[in-house]
């Protein structure tokens, strides 16, 4: 499950002068940072590492809090691999070349400001392309994510009637995305009209900055118009939440979006027959998997999670798909 949809809310950045801090909103711990290091000392660490040399490593981060650490992982990524673009990639799939040994694509969900204002500098400084899929409906506005917001809520006594009253807060999130999206939708408006307070705003990236971040080499992708999941939507909301995202990313950008992330990291088949019909180049899942190097179907890459406050070590083992393999055996001992 991607990083920050998590039950609680950690502080971001950013918000505007004069208006309620994030730090109103529920946190978490910090990560453990050496968590699954001790895998860098594996006899099998550099088998994986020669093996990843032949495979597409593209990471999912989301949110940078830790400038110095995703500093860290970026000069470490010069040490061990190659940065690609996200039109390098595109030209291997149409041109149907793989891509250079080593090849690493940096890749961020959700796009909060810190992509902006923490993230870009590290990248700019080092020269390392990136790619950022934005919320459209999110764009140039002071609303929460979704699942920041339901957290909140749910704190301060929201209730609603598809959700326990006295259910688990870590459960929340779970639960909220079984559902089906109008009853995730019609869920939400019963804790915002219950609650006792109403979450703090939080500043989003607006259309100056997606073009800000484009000219700085950090493409901008589609990743819906509300991120719902998509495999609880109707034919219907799965092209509108589509469609109209891409609409508004061609009116801000002045270019159409070549590139999808899907909400929640799965595969959605109906998605893949609008995004075909849209002309997209890419698709990105979020199954924590190495791909080859030349993507077998476009439109089902996969990525690699992680977070900025990985330490170096850890992060050697994910970017070799020893870390990955070693959770999908503790998840599934007999085989995937």
């Amino acid at each position: 499950m991607p990083y920050p949809e998590s039950t609680t809310v950690s502080s971001r950045p950013g918000n505007r002068p004069g208006g309620r801090s994030p730090s109103a909103l529920p946190t978490v711990a910090p990560p453990e940072r050496d968590r699954g290091s001790w895998l860098r000392f594996s006899p099998a660490q550099p088998l994986f590492r020669a093996r990843a040399a032949q495979r597409l490593a593209v990471l999912a981060y989301h949110g940078v809090t830790d400038p110095r650490s995703f500093g860290a992982q970026l000069d470490r990524l010069r040490q061990l691999a190659t940065p690609v673009s996200l039109q390098a990639v595109e030209r291997a799939v149409s041109e149907g070349r793989p891509l250079p040994p080593r090849s690493v694509l940096i890749t961020f969900d959700d796009a909060d400001r810190t992509v902006l204002t923490h993230a870009l500098p590290a990248l700019a400084a080092r020269r390392i392309p990136a790619a950022a899929f934005v919320i459209a409906e999110l764009i140039g506005t002071d609303r929460p994510f979704w699942w920041h917001e339901a957290a909140f809520l749910a704190q301060h006594g929201g209730q609603a009637r598809s959700l326990p009253a006295d259910g688990r807060p870590d459960q929340l999130l779970t639960r909220l995305k079984a559902l089906p999206d109008p009853d995730r939708r019609r869920t939400l408006h019963e804790l915002r009209v219950s609650a006792r307070r109403r979450p703090p705003g939080q500043e989003q990236l607006g259309p100056d900055d997606l073009r800000a971040l484009r000219a700085a080499k950090v493409a901008i992708g589609n990743h819906t118009m509300g991120h719902p999941c998509l495999s609880r939507c109707d034919d219907a909301t799965v092209a509108a939440e589509i469609v109209g995202a891409h609409r508004s990313l061609t009116q801000w950008l002045g270019e159409p979006p070549t590139a999808f992330a899907y909400p929640n990291g799965g595969y959605e088949p109906r998605a893949d027959s609008v995004l075909r019909g849209l002309g997209y180049r890419l698709g990105f899942l979020s199954d924590h998997r190495l791909g080859p190097r030349l993507p077998a179907h476009p439109l089902r890459i996969s990525r690699l999670q992680v977070d900025s406050m990985t330490s170096t070590r850890r992060f050697d083992t994910i970017l070799s798909g020893l870390e990955p393999a070693v959770q999908r055996l503790r998840r599934h001992p007999d085989g995937d």
